[in-house]
């Protein structure tokens, strides 16, 4: 795997990535891009840092190179001892179903394993949605409130959440923003999957 560019940041490792693996299996561009379901130009875009991707073509990426998601994050900012550092802003930006405009996600952590066992977002809502996303997932979540005032719903019962209030709850259980408060609001929230849940 190539070592992280430090001007390039997660995009160039990525690309560099994805490159140096398809060129390991012989593949083309065109080959890769046709089994991965995207164009020949995104796929070139893509290579040479030219443009951010979703994980969703990510994963499309890792199953068209014959390879897990886990292996592109394999080495990124991966130091001695194992340990992984994520410099602030630099957290991969997501999409989760449900969410609506305003509510940003940004993964702090990509790879655990043959398993994934845990999964950091920092979590930001700059405005008011009209409505608001319902979660439901295996394990545990931790919620920590850095910014704002936030009313969260668990099951029947919900919370007012302001700055260094933590609340802790079963993911199987219906759950999601209830009223936004006080917006900006920022906090860090960890998803602790069961150890039969598999990537």
């Amino acid at each position: 795997m190539p070592e992280p560019s430090a001007g390039g940041g997660l995009e160039r490792y990525l690309g560099n990535t994805i490159r140096d693996i398809r060129l390991k299996h012989g593949l083309t561009i065109a080959d890769v891009a046709n089994l991965a379901g995207i164009s020949r130009g995104m796929l070139s875009k893509i290579e040479n840092a030219q443009t951010a991707t979703s994980l969703e073509v990510l994963s499309r990426l890792a199953q068209a190179l014959g390879v897990s998601l886990t292996t592109l994050f394999r080495s990124y900012d991966v130091r001695a001892g194992s340990a992984q550092l994520v410099k602030d802003g630099e957290g991969m930006e997501v999409v989760r179903r449900g969410t609506k405009r305003g509510h940003t996600y940004h993964l702090l952590a990509y790879d655990q394993g043959p398993k994934k066992t845990f999964e950091p977002f920092l979590i930001t809502i700059d405005h008011e949605s009209e409505s608001f996303p319902i979660f439901e997932h295996p394990g545990t979540e931790f919620i920590y409130m850095l910014e704002g005032c936030i009313e969260y719903r668990h099951g029947q019962s919900t919370y007012v959440l302001n700055p260094g209030d933590a609340l802790t709850f079963e993911g199987e259980v219906p759950h999601g923003p209830e009223k936004l408060i006080k917006c900006p609001i920022r906090f860090l929230t960890v998803l602790m999957y069961p150890d039969s849940h598999d990537t």
